[in-house]
């Protein structure tokens, strides 16, 4: 695929999560990526190493390290990752404060130099993230998103799968509201090939899985020990980005700006 005329994806935030949504969405060749970070070498070194991965690969996409946010110019979708990760025994509004300082700083950033970009947010804790860089950006709501739902959905499909030896292909669920505690998981709307889970699991399965659903980031976090989760997201806010610059009109649950649904109005 030439890459001229292919848009521009920028990921601000070169950590893990950043960089692997970089490499996942140079691999989809959805666009060529610009990895922008505050931490001058880390941008780039990583830009160089996924550029040295593409012969082997197989893309054609390019991608740019860079400490210079005039780089992101007329990016069409963004990517924020940039923030301190979880650490055993911290909920995601324990980053409130110090993550709200650095999303602020970046969506000055956005506006000035990439107004009519679709902006997905990744930054802990997601939906308040989310909701300050609407306010800051003063983008219409339906181009600032989170990308929460898509993940926990993720989850909840893996556990399905897990817990009955299918392929997690075969399974279908959606997980609405917050990042967090709060997510609600749909079981009722969960099915294997079409067949409810309601049928095929005891309810006593059905609430595990749904509680490990609800701790899937935390559990990880105790595992690492010195981080957080960073494929599935990445691969989340990917996907995500994909379904907006190919228009395909794919259903994805998102922290999104709610008006009057569910009764709720002027939040994510």
């Amino acid at each position: 695929m030439s890459t001229s005329y292919m848009p521009k994806i920028a990921c601000i935030g070169a950590g893990n999560v950043g960089a692997t949504a970089a490499q996942y969405c140079l691999e989809m060749e959805l666009g060529n990526v610009v990895l922008t970070d505050i931490v001058e070498g880390l941008p780039q070194g990583k830009a160089l190493d996924m550029t040295e991965a593409g012969p082997i690969r197989n893309y054609g996409a390019t991608c740019i390290g860079t400490n210079d946010y005039g780089d992101i110019q007329d990016a069409g979708v963004v990517i924020i990752t940039a923030g301190l990760p979880r650490k055993p025994g911290m909920t995601r509004l324990d980053l409130l404060e110090k993550n709200g300082r650095i999303i602020a700083e970046i969506c000055g950033e956005i506006k000035r130099h990439a107004p009519n970009a679709f902006v997905i947010m990744v930054t802990n804790p997601l939906d308040v993230m989310a909701y300050l860089a609407y306010r800051i950006l003063g983008f219409p709501a339906n181009r600032v998103i989170g990308m929460a739902g898509c993940l926990d959905s993720a989850r909840m499909r893996a556990f399905v799968a897990m817990e009955l030896g299918v392929s997690m292909k075969n399974v279908d669920t959606m997980v609405l509201g917050s990042h967090g505690d709060t997510m609600v998981p749909l079981p009722q709307y969960t099915t294997v090939s079409g067949i409810p889970i309601t049928t095929l699991l005891t309810r006593e399965k059905i609430d595990a899985i749904i509680a490990r659903t609800r701790d899937g980031g935390g559990e990880i976090v105790r595992l690492l020990k010195t981080g957080s989760a960073f494929y599935a997201p990445a691969a989340g806010a990917a996907r995500m980005a994909q379904a907006i610059l190919r228009n395909e009109r794919h259903l994805l649950p998102c922290a999104a700006l709610l008006q009057g649904e569910y009764g709720l109005k002027d939040l994510y």
